[in-house]
């Protein structure tokens, strides 16, 4: 029987990421412009818009295409093979905005200051659920008054019912994107150690818990969710 590695964000994932997540991720397109729409009107002059898991960049460059005034953009993403390609990725879009990559395993926490946004996307899940407290409480310290953390998930339903019919859809959403029962079943062996999901209320409960005054759902497609949370 083959043995299938987990899943990492070695130098084999982040050449094909993009494409992955555009035929993995439902909505994934809109999921980013309203990601944007949103950090637009709660970004502030003078202070820094964080991408915790920036991956290969795509979050960096929509908002800085987007995102008027002096602000800095950081990236933030422990493989070194993301970053080195998120790195290309913006020399060659000549992204001239004010930015900064840091190699950092956001399991050993990370220090957040003067912050207006910050964003993770599909990256809590990845984080180990007895360090998610203590994250989600960085990024609230690090946030200014009125900032805002905006967080998508892929969740499990609140019943077991659901999750079942949820996941049904999800995989046969990735079949249409040309994925086969193969690629799928092995996807899921490889993800199942690495990726933990939480239920919707258990991520609100998590924000609130920590001190977020408001949290809001953005988006939601059986199961994956974006959330909103206000300092």
């Amino acid at each position: 029987m083959t043995t299938i590695a987990d899943f990492n964000f070695g130098e084999k994932v982040a050449s094909v990421f993009d494409d992955m997540l555009d035929r993995s991720v439902p909505f994934y397109r809109e999921i980013q412009r309203m990601i944007v729409e949103m950090a637009v009107d709660f970004a502030v002059e003078g202070t820094n818009i964080y991408d915790l898991g920036c991956s290969t960049g795509t979050t960096l460059l929509n908002l800085g295409q987007n995102i008027p005034g002096k602000v800095k953009f950081i990236g933030v993403d422990y493989s070194r093979d993301m970053l080195a390609r998120c790195k290309q990725k913006l020399s060659a879009l000549h992204f001239f905005r004010e930015h900064e990559l840091i190699c950092a395993d956001l399991n050993q926490g990370v220090h957040i200051e003067n912050a207006s946004v910050v964003i993770m996307i599909l990256a809590l899940q990845f984080i180990r659920p007895l360090n998610r407290d203590k994250l989600i409480g960085s990024i609230l310290r690090g946030l200014n008054e009125n900032g805002c953390l905006i967080l998508v998930e892929k969740i499990l339903g609140e019943d077991s019912v659901f999750n079942r019919l949820f996941i049904k859809y999800y995989y046969d959403f990735k079949k249409r994107n040309g994925y086969s029962e193969l690629e799928i079943a092995q996807k899921r062996e490889a993800l199942e150690n690495v990726l933990i999901p939480y239920k919707l209320l258990e991520n609100r409960e998590l924000m609130i818990k920590e001190g977020f005054r408001y949290c809001d759902v953005f988006f939601k497609w059986y199961n994956f969710c974006g959330m909103v949370a206000v300092k």
